[in-house]
């Protein structure tokens, strides 16, 4: 593979900034997304085709990237996309899924000479769109090599952390932790209010010392004023969440933690906050401190 020609499937919160990335280095070629409204608006914006579908796209490019929400989003994705790749082409997916569904489908496309590359990444819209995410991968190293352009033109990190299926695995222990912190965060703010602190000076204070944290830093002031724009979507850290149990289970090990994070969440969905900010989690927080929860 010499020039890299990416294409990007997913043009949500996350994908869009993305592509637009891709495209400032020139390593854009095509984008597509499921509602062909989007994937319009963003390639005029960019300047690069708007595929007609997963295997056209794959078809005009070498590397394809992935970014959508769920397994049974990226099987069809791939499913879609397999009969305009060619041997020497390389996936790259970016979404949360699966580790066990990422290796099944890595198998898969091997069969036709595609390597693969899981690459999901961390750091939220705001690193989307500034470029700085930290992207977890897994594969070969030398896919990874012939690839890490397209990863750097939006990551600020890239950690290669072994075979397929090692990327997806990291991100499951990444989101126990984002679950533990938001808990904490939201439990202790939403305490803060019944005890009736200045929140600007709370959140300076904490800032400062050891209960730091980035949860705290970006979604502290927006919780606190109930503003609880994505971010980071309540229903999308459920899923993710669900995948860490199941993950879990074939371990034969428990997650306490992340079950009492599920309930919680799984709460705030059914209100009707799928959709908003996990730090919407502060609104559970407060009803359990009145006995509602």
């Amino acid at each position: 593979m010499n020039r890299l020609d990416a294409g990007v499937i997913g043009l949500g919160a996350m994908g869009a900034p993305m592509a637009r990335h891709l495209a400032g280095v020139g390593l854009l070629a095509a984008v597509w997304n499921r509602t062909a409204s989007r994937a319009a608006t963003v390639a005029e914006e960019l300047g690069v085709a708007r595929a007609s579908g997963p295997a056209d796209l794959a078809g005009r490019c070498n590397v394809v990237l992935t970014c959508v929400s769920r397994d049974e989003d990226l099987q069809e994705v791939i499913a879609a996309c397999a009969p305009g790749m060619s041997t020497g082409d390389v996936l790259v997916d970016t979404s949360t899924v699966s580790p066990t569904l990422t290796r099944r489908l890595a198998q898969q496309l091997s069969g036709q000479g595609v390597a693969w590359v899981d690459a999901p990444v961390s750091g939220g819209v705001e690193g989307a769109r500034n470029g700085t995410l930290s992207v977890m991968a897994g594969g070969d190293s030398a896919d990874l090599s012939r690839i890490r352009p397209v990863l750097e033109a939006f990551a600020g990190r890239i950690t290669h952390m072994g075979p397929v299926g090692s990327g997806q695995a990291t991100k499951a222990v990444n989101q126990v932790m984002v679950a533990g912190i938001a808990e904490a965060v939201c439990e202790a703010l939403a305490f803060s209010e019944k005890l009736n602190l200045p929140s600007e000076r709370l959140i300076e204070v904490l800032a400062a010392g050891a209960a730091g944290n980035w949860f705290l830093d970006h979604r502290g002031r927006t919780m606190l004023a109930d503003r609880f724009e994505p971010g980071f979507k309540s229903g999308l850290l459920l899923k993710d969440l669900q995948i860490c149990t199941a993950l879990a289970r074939e371990l034969d090990c428990t997650l306490p933690m992340v079950e009492a994070a599920i309930a919680d969440y799984t709460a705030l969905v059914d209100a009707g906050g799928h959709d908003d900010d996990t730090s919407a989690l502060i609104r559970i927080k407060r009803a359990t401190d009145n006995g509602k929860h």
